[in-house]
């Protein structure tokens, strides 16, 4: 049910993140989604693609930085308080959060989140209690 991502450390400064799209891209490999978190010095910019061993091979081999860190994919209510219920029920169980962002489009009705959880077998039970849905990767990259 974990989703691998990939997390690259890249200088705050323009052009460092055209350099690792474009290597992705040059080798046919698609973003599925990502977030860029960033300080006044560096970034981490959080991607999910199709084959993350691949694109982790090819990213240092050209000299990045790269992280493989599990994520969860987490299904939300589309619709207003949707994701404060899912995080009510997660507070509750006092499980925390890591950082969290959006996944492009909808499955089902539902909006889908990538979660980064301080306890992920802790989430996932209470995920499951709450029955809220948890996609298998093969769900979210086809």
């Amino acid at each position: 049910m974990n989703i691998q991502q990939l997390s690259l450390f890249v200088e705050n400064k323009p052009g460092q993140l055209a350099l690792p799209t474009r290597i992705l891209g040059d080798a046919g490999i698609n973003i599925v989604t990502l977030s860029l978190a960033d300080t006044e010095q560096f970034g981490i910019l959080r991607m999910i693609v199709k084959d993350w061993e691949q694109a982790k091979t090819i990213l240092e081999t050209a000299g990045c930085v790269v992280n493989i860190t599990e994520v969860v994919a987490v299904a939300a209510p589309y619709r207003p308080g949707g994701l404060a219920d899912v995080l009510d029920g997660l507070e509750r169980a006092g499980i925390n959060v890591e950082y969290m962002y959006a996944f492009p489009g909808q499955y089902d009705g539902q909006a889908v989140l990538i979660f980064r959880f301080e306890d992920t077998a802790a989430a996932m039970g209470v995920l499951k209690q709450q029955n809220i849905r948890v996609f298998e990767t093969r769900e979210i990259l086809g």
